[in-house]
């Protein structure tokens, strides 16, 4: 995972966004013949180059300064950009654009990604014929309808919006993120948008986290000009590189589990005999039917201008990961929508399909989305490399002070922002993140912050690192960092840059980075403050690291002293996103909030009554999936089985299968009746507890009677694919299945 970000400072603002190169170059220039994938690279991409060769080198000029000061783009600009696009698609024989946005909605393993997008045709009457109208007929023109790059509209009351838009008050407009390149994907030009309501309000995952790029930049340069010595400074971003992990499945295993089509996840399954036992599927070879599949996925997105740097068995079996290289947060943010689409697409081809759910076998690793933040400027400086000087420790120092304030003043948000049904499965279940969010920094630095708060300077972390002895003469010492790798934490520091890794696999980046990029804002905001008040540098990061110690735990996440220790601190334990959706719009949270101009208080209401929402969406679709499966295949299986025992000669197997089976029966009925309970008429809020107090119980107790029951049914009987049939299945097959 060490080349997502790179380990030196050389930090890019145009790093595979609009402004970046789109050629790959052989290694000093060498003559060998560039493998066609890698010549591909950033082919269906229109950026920065693109504008310059179909408008023209003024256009482009400023739209890149337009990119950088925040600057609209003019109306003599818009529709030369619009016709440098057309043309551009017209040279890729592509015929449809879409407005491509991400509405608060959940569920996008199914499919791949969420997104929303209609497809739109380069074509538009021609209304400066003067005969249009007339008997001649309707003419038309090829091209870009004017405005349309920028702008378009749609029905905002048709998405989850937390009560913003209704039938009557319905409009909503997309709004071309110009940082985020256009791309052609399967003869269509995406065009990354946000989603507003008629009154600019959000109605998506993305423009929170553009606002928050916003606070980033802004109090990141008010911070840099108070600490001095970096005039040249004119623009501050974060950056995100993503790990995306999942499960990959034959097509025909999938098409015979009605709980993995409706809801991405298996609501019934016995343990299989081997699972993830002796770590066999770890970084071990991956199937042959896998491997090509991903390897198409690879040279798609290579086209993007995303190279997936990596892929590799995880955990599991049955389960993968795939790793880009690092961009700004919006930009990676978009390319891992596009990068899920396209997996579930070209896994349909080699019959195979993924499954982006955090949990969708029980009892085996479930899947995470960690994403590795860092923040840097136009100059290449990265705020998190403790670098090899007194300048660059200082700046360390003290953007990690402005993150431990952030993190422990505003934890609930953190916490609210990884909440979801699908994620309540994985967090604190020994195999990711506890709910208890906290800061990892490793010994050393833990150790270098307590001199500090002591009266110590802020220089003096070596990033150098260690060498470590293999004591084997073969072999060269291997370079380690400073600090150990904690896999317990939900947010450590590795080096240069910060893992979030509670992240779900389903999720979209954009709200969590969002969140954590607001956080961090405000603790660069209470930095300047302590700095324009006449504190010095040293000693404002003394004081913000002294109150906000708290926060930082280095210790093991999943042990059971944990949660005693962390509500000695005094850090919150949302055990269940119920819990954190409830807390998302605090008093605290909403002023965090006004204050970095992320949401308006209104806006805070009507996202935590959408966390509500997709949380009752999607407990309700599972319960009433494992009613169905029950009534119309499991209930027959046990049946059958049952009636092979019904003789004489078979009475304790008939005994013991009778009171596992009667099980179903009464737990079944349970959870029609708590479903039938439901209280209409009840708040978002009132639904969600009800369906975590009642019905998710409800449905554990027929799950287990259920699983009890697959254990003794003749296997030729029981109607759903097996365990070791779904994770197993698809791995020894030269052919497609």
């Amino acid at each position: 995972k060490s080349q997502i970000h790179s380990t030196s400072s050389d930090f890019h603002l145009t790093l595979f966004n609009m402004l970046s190169p789109r050629k790959v170059t052989m290694e000093n220039n060498g003559s060998n013949k560039m493998p066609d994938a890698l010549e591909s690279f950033a082919s269906n991409k229109f950026d920065i180059k693109a504008i310059e060769d179909y408008a023209h080198s003024d256009v482009a000029n400023r739209f890149r300064q337009s990119l950088i000061d925040g600057t609209k783009t003019s109306e003599d600009d818009i529709e030369a950009i619009e016709s440098a696009l057309f043309q551009w698609c017209s040279q890729h024989d592509c015929i449809h654009y879409a407005h491509w946005f991400f509405p608060l909605r959940t569920g996008g393993s199914i499919m791949g990604s969420s997104a929303g997008m209609k497809y739109d045709l380069f074509l538009s009457p021609d209304f400066d014929d003067a005969t249009q109208g007339t008997q001649n007929g309707m003419h038309f023109k090829a091209m870009m309808p004017k405005g349309t790059l920028f702008r378009g509209e749609t029905d905002g009351s048709s998405f989850p919006n937390g009560g913003l838009r209704q039938t009557h008050c319905a409009a909503a407009f997309t709004s071309w993120d110009r940082a985020s390149p256009p791309f052609i994907h399967d003869g269509t030009c995406y065009i990354p948008c946000a989603l507003v309501s008629h009154f600019g309000a959000s109605l998506d995952e993305k423009t929170p986290l553009l606002r928050a790029q916003d606070a980033i930049n802004r109090e990141g340069l008010k911070l840099l000009k108070q600490i001095g010595g970096y005039e040249n400074t004119n623009h501050v971003v974060p950056y995100l590189g993503w790990e995306q992990e999942f499960f990959i499945i034959s097509r025909s295993t999938y098409l015979q589990r009605p709980d993995l089509r409706a809801t991405g996840r298996t609501l019934f399954g016995a343990p299989p005999v081997k699972g993830q036992q002796g770590d066999i599927n770890y970084f071990g070879v991956v199937p042959n039917t896998v491997k090509a599949c991903l390897e198409e996925c690879q040279k798609v997105m290579l086209k993007l201008g995303c190279p997936l740097i990596t892929y590799h068995n995880e955990v599991a079996p049955g389960q993968h990961e795939i790793c880009p290289i690092y961009t700004m947060a919006n930009v990676s943010s978009d390319l891992n929508q596009i990068a899920m689409q396209i997996c579930a697409e070209v896994a349909a081809k080699h019959g195979l399909v993924f499954l982006f759910h955090e949990k969708p076998f029980a009892g085996i690793n479930g899947s995470g989305k960690h994403n590795n933040w860092s923040v840097g400027t136009n100059t290449g400086v990265n705020f998190f490399n403790p670098g090899s000087n007194e300048k660059q420790n200082e700046l360390f120092m003290s953007a990690l002070a402005c993150l431990t304030y952030g993190l422990n003043k505003n934890n609930t948000v953190i916490r609210a922002s990884v909440a979801t049904a699908g994620n309540d499965h994985r967090l604190g279940a020994q195999e990711a993140p506890p709910a208890i969010i906290s800061l990892y920094t490793g010994h050393s630095l833990e150790e270098h912050i307590k001199g500090i708060i002591k009266g110590g300077p802020l220089a003096g972390y070596a990033l150098g690192g260690t060498m470590v002895d293999t004591r084997c003469a073969i072999l060269n010492e291997v370079k380690a960092g400073v600090e150990d790798r904690n896999r317990t934490a939900s947010l450590p520091f590795c080096g240069n840059r910060f893992e979030f890794r509670a992240v779900g696999s389903e999720q979209n980046c954009s709200l969590p980075m969002a969140m954590l990029n607001t956080i961090f804002a405000d603790g660069m905001r209470a930095m300047t403050d302590l700095l324009i008040s006449g504190k010095s540098l040293r000693d404002a990061v003394a004081q913000m690291f002294e109150e906000n110690q708290q926060i930082i735990f280095c210790g093991n996440g999943y042990s059971d002293e944990w949660p005693i220790e962390a509500a000695k601190r005094g850090l919150p334990n949302l055990k269940n996103s119920v819990e954190a959706a409830s807390a998302f719009n605090s008093a605290e949270n909403k002023a965090l909030f006004t204050r970095m101009g992320i949401f308006t208080e209104e806006e805070v209401d009507c996202r935590a009554e959408c966390m509500f929402e997709n949380y009752v969406t999607i407990i309700t679709t599972e319960a009433n999936c494992m009613v169905d499966m029950v009534n119309t295949g499991i209930e027959a299986a046990i049946a059958t089985d049952l009636a092979i025992y019904a003789s004489n000669k078979f009475v304790k197997s008939y005994t013991r299968r009778a009171k596992v089976y009667d099980q179903v029966a009464t737990t079944h009925s349970a959870l029609e009746t708590a479903i039938e309970d439901m209280p209409h008429g009840a708040s978002e809020k009132e639904s969600a507890e009800y369906c975590l107090n009642v019905i998710i119980p409800a449905m554990n107790e027929l799950r287990i009677a259920c699983d009890n029951s697959e254990k003794l049914v003749r296997k030729d009987l029981w109607p759903y694919p097996s365990y070791t049939d779904c994770c197993f299945g698809h791995h020894y097959s030269g052919k497609h299945n």
